[in-house]
């Protein structure tokens, strides 16, 4: 069995460039890289972080208000010096700060427990509003949606939360409460948030394949719900399922 090659040892300008932007990631831990000035290492260090900040500001304002400065700051230092970036595009900052949130940070005292919900609550509206995502195929706007197969509006997210994201607010007490949100981009490319029940959420989990008629999507509610008039509730699906297309969450109707 051959002995492990050793890998030959950087070139001293790489072994610079690593302990440079260590230095920026976590000036506190990691020593200033020798031959730099202090005063321009500490303006560079700042552009890099206001930079970063700017971009988690535009897309994050409820939860930087929510945990406050000192909070806030902590956190985005926490991402900037261990979080470790799969994308060159700025815009794609928040999607790595979600990431961040949900398998690498773990919320230190004082944080509030609806944290990584408020921010993905907040980052949602990004993720939709810069969707390219079409429907395939031809779609009969005006089709019937109990006999025809409903097409689902294909920038649309289905979403449940352990709090009501939707209201968390800075000094506002907010009990964690089972929600259930309807969220998409609108004919007039405007993010739509919609709070809704479990019924529909159940009902447009079960339309998202687009292969159940309306019809047979309201009667498995029905019967996994044990609902005691199997009729009435499918006329109140037909109903609710109108509607959603009068706002735009559904598109109209394929043939079953």
């Amino acid at each position: 069995m051959r002995p492990m090659q050793k890998s030959p040892p950087l070139p001293e300008f790489q072994r610079y460039q690593y302990a440079f932007t260590a230095h920026i990631r976590d000036p506190r831990a990691q020593p200033r890289p020798a031959g730099v000035e202090a005063r321009r290492m500490k303006i560079y260090s700042g552009l890099l972080y206001n930079n970063l900040e700017g971009f988690l500001l535009a897309c994050f304002p409820v939860l930087r208000n929510v945990l406050g400065a000192r909070k806030w700051t902590a956190l985005v230092r926490d991402f900037f010096r261990t979080h470790r970036s799969h994308t060159p595009y700025f815009r794609q900052i928040p999607d790595e700060f979600i990431q961040f949130l949900q398998n690498e940070w773990t919320p230190p005292t004082g944080y509030p427990p609806f944290t990584l919900a408020l921010a993905h609550y907040e980052w949602i509206e990004l993720v939709l509003s810069v969707s390219n995502r079409s429907v395939d195929g031809t779609v009969d706007v005006a089709g019937n949606l109990l006999d025809g197969v409903p097409v689902l509006n294909p920038v649309l997210a289905n979403l449940r939360y352990d709090w009501p994201v939707h209201r968390i607010a800075p000094r506002r007490k907010t009990p964690a409460t089972e929600t259930h949100l309807l969220v998409f981009r609108d004919a007039a490319d405007q993010v739509q948030f919609i709070e809704i029940n479990v019924f529909t959420a159940r009902l447009l989990a079960l339309l998202e394949p687009g292969t159940r008629c309306g019809r047979a999507a309201l009667e498995q509610v029905a019967d996994e719900s044990r609902h005691p008039d199997r009729a009435l509730l499918v006329q109140a699906g037909d109903a609710l399922l109108n509607d959603l297309r009068a706002r735009g969450a559904i598109l109209g109707s394929r043939a079953a």
